[in-house]
């Protein structure tokens, strides 16, 4: 039976430790700005006009560990997998040139986006189901920064599954890979921050009506079934899942924070 190495061990270790990295310092940095610094001068923002107690904030962080460790284990298999040549990941922009290098990037996002999208609703459709995989997200009905990560570990495994599955298929330049991850948690945090911050003027714009706001996913919270999309409000009104108020609510909040 092969034993693991000491250098196996280290990345491991290090998978481990840059994944909480992520966590903290991204959800970490927007809980410290807008609910300590500045959480009475920009309360106006504030989409539920309270403050989640801090049992719910201990629930979220605590979740959250176990759904790091989920990930650093998945982004260990990857590693593992491409060490041997198993995935298409590749080291040499040169090998596919920089015009595929921007559309991997762009196809990932949208990839997951779709994976997000069709799996959070497939964990909507039956009370068993929802138990079973999503109950947890959703005890945070005024979510935190923090809850970015705040799974059940049997939802934290169905959210990670998406990118060994497309790394053996589809080539990726490794950097894309570490810039999508960055991405990620960074509109996931901006999902569960609570605040609305986006401006008018860009939700008005061509790009900025496809993407998602703060209260989309806050009203997801709040009401349960409906806004199901992650980066983009593209699913959601294709298949017509979209809360009929949403955009109501979006320019209520925006007009009292702008």
């Amino acid at each position: 039976m092969k034993t693991i190495t000491d250098n196996e061990f280290i990345r491991i270790g290090l998978v481990v430790v840059i994944n909480l990295l992520r966590y903290l310092v991204f959800s970490g940095i927007a809980y410290a700005i807008f609910y300590v610094w500045k959480r009475k001068d920009w309360f106006y923002m504030k989409i539920q006009k309270r403050f989640p107690e801090n049992k719910d904030i201990l629930r979220e962080i605590s979740y959250s560990m176990s759904t790091v460790l989920i990930f650093a284990g998945f982004a260990f298999f990857v590693g593992f997998a491409r060490k041997n040549g198993y995935t298409q990941i590749y080291s040499e922009i040169s090998d596919f040139g920089w015009l595929y290098w921007i559309f991997s990037l762009v196809f990932l996002i949208f990839y997951h986006d779709t994976w997000f999208y069709w799996t959070h609703r497939w964990m909507h459709s039956s009370n068993q189901i929802f138990k079973i995989f999503h109950r947890v997200h959703h005890l945070s009905h005024n979510p935190s920064p923090w809850a970015a990560y705040a799974f059940h570990p049997t939802e934290a495994v169905i959210e990670a599954l998406f990118l060994p599955i497309i790394v053996f298929f589809v080539p990726f330049h490794y950097s894309i890979l570490a810039i999508f991850l960055f991405y990620t948690i960074a509109m996931n945090v901006l999902g569960h921050i609570g605040f609305e911050i986006i401006p008018k003027k860009f939700h008005q714009s061509w790009f900025g009506k496809w993407q998602n706001t703060p209260t989309h996913h806050n009203m997801h919270h709040q009401k349960s079934k409906g806004n199901y999309g992650l980066y983009f409000n593209l699913w959601d009104k294709w298949m017509g899942t979209n809360f009929e108020n949403y955009e109501e609510e979006y320019h209520k909040n925006a007009s009292l924070s702008q």
